[in-house]
C-alpha cells in the first residue's frame, strides 16, 4: 500500500489526460492473458488497416453504461473505445470497458437453449431447441399462474436487458415479486431516504467540479470506477477542493483526504448526528436556507441534542476533535460543498437513517442547487415503448410489504426476504415460479442457504443469462442472451459531467456493435424471448413492440427532437444539444419528517446501534474492485489476468500477533461456522482497523463452467449467513458478519 503517496504527488499524476490514457489504453497489451479473440490476424502488428467504425455502443461491463465506439474487421470486434462525441465519457473507457471484446468472445459463453435434466444445483445439460425451450417455459409458468395466481411468480432481474422481461411479468402477468438487486442490495435505501427527505432522489447529482469540499462517507472512488463520475472527482480535487473520507480503511479515495475518518464500521449515523449538532449549536449552519426551506427543524434539534462530539467520539472510537475539524471545514467552504449520496450503501441495517443524515446535512449547509453542491442537471426527454399494465392493480394488491403492512419506505419491487420467506413457508400465498435474468442471486443476496432452498421448492426455474453464473445451476431452462453488443435495448441520456461547462444534454442508444449471427450459437435478445414467451403464454395481444430495434426508434421518437436510430447513425451515435442551467433551484428539507413518525420511525435521524464482533472475530466488510464488476467479470481473462484472487485486508498488529504474512493462504469461516468453500491470500497492512477484515466482493464462483472464474478468490457473500434488515425499507444490510482465518487447518482469532 502507497502511504507515502500524497495528494500532491497525486495530482502530479492523476490528471484527466493521465487518467483518460491509463482508462482507455491499458488492456492493449494483455491480449495474450488467454486465447486469441480474432479468427484472423491484423495485415501488420499494431495496425488496424481495414477496419471500420461502429457507433451506438453503450457499455454494460458496469451499471454506469459508458458509450462506445467498436473497431471491427471482417466481421470480428477488434477493439472497443470510447466514443470522442460523448459528452459523458468521451474517449475514455476503463479497464472493464475494453475488456467487453473478450466477454464478446469468451468461449464459456452460453450458446444454445438448455434443459436439466439432472438436479437443481448439480445440472445436467441437454441441448434443446428454442422452440422446446420456449414451449415448456410457457406451460410452466402458466401452470403457476393458473394453480396460484400471477403472485406465485418471483423474478430477480439485473440490468437493462431485463427491464422488458420484467415489466411483462409484473404489469402484464400481474406478479408483484420483483426483486432487484440494484434497488434491495444496492442504491434503494439511499434513494427512497433522499425522497423522504427532499422529494428527489439523488442519482449521484453532486457538483464535484465545482466544490470545495468533498465529503464521502463509505465511497471508494477509484476503486469502483466510473468514468465520468470519477471525471467530475478529479477535477473537483484538481480544482482544490478540501476532500474528507469515512472509512474504516484507508481505501483509494482515503489515500486522497485532507481527513481520514477511520471509524467503526456501523456508526457513521452516530457521526453524522454529531457534526450537525455542533453545526447547530455553533451557529455554524446555513440560517437563511434553513429558514426559507427547512421543515421540522425545531424538532430536529432536539432530537439530536444529546449527540456531541464527545458522545459520537466514544461510539465511532474516533476522536471528538476530528469530529469538530470535519464539520468546521465542511462549514468554512458551504454552500460549495459535496456531500455524496453514496451507490452501494446497503451496509448495516440501520441504513435509511444513515442516508436521511447525509441529506439533512446537505440541507443544513444550504449545499442545495449551488455551485459545489447536489445539483441535478437536467436530461433531455424521451419517449416510452413496451407494454402495458393490465396487471398493475393485480400486482399492488398482492405486494407482500403491503399485505403484511411492513417496509413502508421499500424501493420499488418486493424485498427480497419476503419473497424468500414467503416461498419457503407458503404463507400469506405460495410462491413456485421463478425468473433470473441477468442477475446472479446466489452472489447478490446474503444467506445463500436460503435463497437455495427457495429455488429448490420451486415448480418451475427460468434463468436467461450471458454467462454459466452460480444461479445457472439451479435453472430447469437456460436461455442464451445475446451481449450488449449485438443488441438494441437500451437509451442513455443526462447531462455532461462538468457543470462548469457549457450546459449540454445528450441522449444516445444502445445499437450493436458487431452482428450477433454466427452459426455457433443460437443467442436472442429479451424482446425476441419475452415475445415468443407472451404469446405462448395467452398474452400476445399486448405485444406492442416487435423487436429491440423497433422499441428503441419508438422510445426515440418521443424526444425533443424527434430522433430515430438512423438519425443516431447520422450524428456518430449521440445526439446533443443545449442543456439546462441546473443551479437556483431550492428544495424543501424535512428535517423531521411527520410522515416517517406517523409510519412508527424516528421522525429525525436516528443512530441505531448495530452488534459488536464476538470474540476472536473481525467484522467483514466487501467492496468493488477496480478491474472487476463484481461477479458479472470473474470469467473474463484479461480482467482475471490482472486481479485473479480477493486478497483479505488484515491490520499488520494483528497479522503478527496471529503469526500471518503478507500473501499467506487463507480461509474463512464466520459466526455460525460457515466456513468458505475456496482460499484466498492476506494483505497485511495498516489501513484497515484491528476490528475489521475487507475483501473485494464477486470471488469465488461455485459453477464449473466459468472455467476462469471458478474457485478463484473467497465469495465473500458464502460468509453472510446473517441477514440484517433495514426496517424501512427492507434492503438487506450486508456488513454484519464476523470471521476468523483458517491457516494450515487450524482457526485463528483475531485479536482484539
Amino acid at each position: 500500500m502507497a502511504l507515502n503517496l500524497t495528494r500532491r504527488k497525486f495530482l502530479q499524476t492523476a490528471s484527466l489526460a493521465a487518467a483518460s490514457a491509463a482508462m482507455s489504453g491499458c488492456f492493449a497489451k494483455k491480449a495474450d492473458a488467454s486465447a486469441p479473440f480474432v479468427r484472423k490476424p491484423f495485415t501488420a502488428p499494431g495496425s488496424f488497416a481495414g477496419t471500420t467504425t461502429a457507433v451506438g455502443g453503450v457499455c454494460e461491463m458496469c451499471f454506469w453504461r459508458c458509450q462506445l465506439v467498436g473497431k471491427v474487421r471482417d466481421g470480428q470486434l477488434v477493439k472497443l473505445e470510447g466514443n470522442p462525441k460523448s459528452i459523458d465519457n468521451g474517449q475514455s473507457i476503463c479497464a472493464r470497458g475494453n475488456a467487453g471484446v473478450k466477454l464478446l468472445y469468451d468461449p464459456d459463453r452460453l450458446k444454445f437453449p438448455m434443459k436439466n435434466v439432472g438436479k437443481r444445483g448439480a445440472p445436467e445439460w441437454k441441448r434443446i431447441s428454442w422452440e422446446e425451450a420456449l414451449d415448456e417455459c410457457a406451460s410452466k409458468l402458466k401452470a403457476v399462474v393458473d394453480k396460484y395466481g400471477p403472485q406465485g411468480i418471483a423474478i430477480f432481474p439485473h440490468g437493462s436487458s431485463a427491464k422488458y422481461p420484467m415489466t411483462f411479468f409484473e404489469h402484464v402477468v400481474g406478479t408483484p415479486n420483483n426483486s432487484e438487486a440494484s434497488f434491495f442490495q444496492c442504491r434503494g435505501i439511499r434513494d427512497t431516504a433522499y425522497v423522504a427527505t427532499l422529494d428527489v432522489a439523488p442519482g449521484e447529482n453532486v457538483d464535484m467540479p465545482n466544490a470545495k469540499a468533498i465529503f464521502l462517507v463509505g465511497c471508494h472512488f477509484g476503486e469502483n470506477v466510473h468514468v465520468s463520475h470519477l471525471k467530475r472527482y478529479l477535477k473537483g480535487l484538481e480544482n482544490g477542493a478540501k476532500l474528507i473520507v469515512v472509512d474504516p480503511r484507508f481505501s483509494a479515495s482515503a489515500a486522497k483526504a485532507d481527513i481520514w475518518v477511520k471509524i467503526k464500521p456501523g456508526t457513521d449515523t452516530a457521526f453524522l448526528l454529531a457534526i450537525m449538532n455542533y453545526l447547530v449549536k455553533e451557529g455554524k449552519y446555513d440560517k437563511k436556507y434553513v429558514e426559507e426551506h427547512g421543515q421540522g427543524f425545531d424538532q430536529f434539534t432536539k432530537a439530536i441534542a444529546h449527540a456531541t462530539p464527545e458522545w459520537a467520539a466514544k461510539i465511532c472510537d474516533i476522536p471528538a476533535k476530528q469530529i469538530k475539524e470535519v464539520a468546521d471545514m465542511l462549514a468554512a467552504n458551504a454552500p460549495s460543498v459535496s456531500i455524496h449520496p453514496g451507490r452501494h450503501v446497503s451496509w448495516h441495517g440501520n441504513d435509511f437513517q444513515r442516508e436521511r443524515s447525509l441529506a439533512c446535512l446537505t440541507g443544513l449547509l444550504g449545499a442545495i442547487g449551488v455551485k459545489g453542491g447536489f445539483v441535478a442537471g437536467k436530461g433531455p426527454k424521451s419517449g416510452k415503448a413496451g407494454w402495458p399494465k393490465p396487471m398493475a392493480e393485480h400486482a399492488e394488491k398482492y405486494a407482500l410489504h403491503k399485505l403484511a403492512k411492513v417496509h413502508p419506505y421499500s424501493p420499488p419491487g418486493t424485498p427480497t426476504d419476503l419473497i424468500r420467506n414467503a416461498a419457503v413457508t407458503g404463507k400469506p400465498y405460495p410462491i413456485k415460479g421463478f425468473v433470473a435474468w441477468g442477475q446472479n442471486p446466489i452472489q447478490t443476496i446474503p444467506d445463500q442457504a436460503l435463497t437455495i432452498k427457495m429455488l429448490q421448492q420451486m415448480d418451475f426455474v427460468l434463468v436467461c443469462d450471458v454467462m454459466p453464473t452460480d444461479i445457472t445451476m439451479y435453472a430447469d431452462i437456460l436461455l442464451p442472451e445475446s451481449s450488449y453488443l449485438e443488441r438494441y435495448d437500451h437509451i442513455q441520456k443526462g447531462t455532461q459531467w462538468n457543470f462548469a461547462d457549457p450546459h449540454q444534454q445528450f441522449i444516445t442508444a444502445r445499437m450493436p456493435l458487431v452482428s450477433p449471427t454466427a452459426a455457433d450459437h443460437e443467442r436472442k435478445d429479451s424482446v425476441w424471448i419475452v415475445n415468443e414467451l407472451a404469446k405462448r403464454m395467452g398474452y400476445g395481444e399486448h405485444i406492442k413492440v416487435q423487436s429491440g430495434e423497433d422499441m428503441t426508434d419508438k422510445i426515440l421518437a418521443g424526444a425533443e427532437p424527434p430522433l430515430s436510430i438512423e438519425q443516431l447513425r447520422k450524428e456518430d451515435g449521440i445526439h446533443v444539444q443545449p442543456g439546462v442551467d441546473p443551479y437556483g433551484k431550492a428544495l424543501d428539507v424535512y428535517f423531521f419528517s411527520e410522515d416517517i413518525a406517523a409510519a412508527g420511525f424516528p421522525g429525525a435521524p436516528t443512530y441505531i446501534p448495530v452488534p459488536e464482533p464476538p470474540k476472536g472475530f473481525a467484522r467483514l466488510v466487501y467492496g468493488r474492485a477496480p478491474v472487476h464488476t463484481f461477479n458479472r467479470t470473474m470469467n473474463n481473462a484479461w480482467l482475471h489476468n490482472e486481479m485473479p484472487t480477493n486478497p483479505v485486508w488484515l491490520n499488520d498488529e494483528s497479522a503478527k500477533k496471529m503469526g500471518l504474512k503478507d500473501g499467506d493462504s487463507v480461509m474463512l469461516v464466520n459466526q455460525d461456522g460457515v466456513k468458505s468453500r475456496t482460499s484466498t491470500v492476506v494483505k497485511v497492512t495498516p489501513g484497515i482497523r484491528k476490528d475489521t477484515v475487507y475483501m473485494a466482493h464477486g470471488y469465488g464462483t461455485m459453477n464449473p463452467l466459468m472455467t476462469v472464474g471458478a474457485g478463484a478468490g473467497v465469495d465473500d457473500q458464502s460468509l453472510i449467513s446473517k441477514s440484517a434488515v433495514d426496517p424501512e425499507t427492507g434492503a438487506h444490510g450486508m456488513r454484519n458478519n464476523f470471521v476468523k482465518f483458517i491457516k494450515d487447518g487450524k482457526e485463528l482469532s483475531i485479536p482484539a
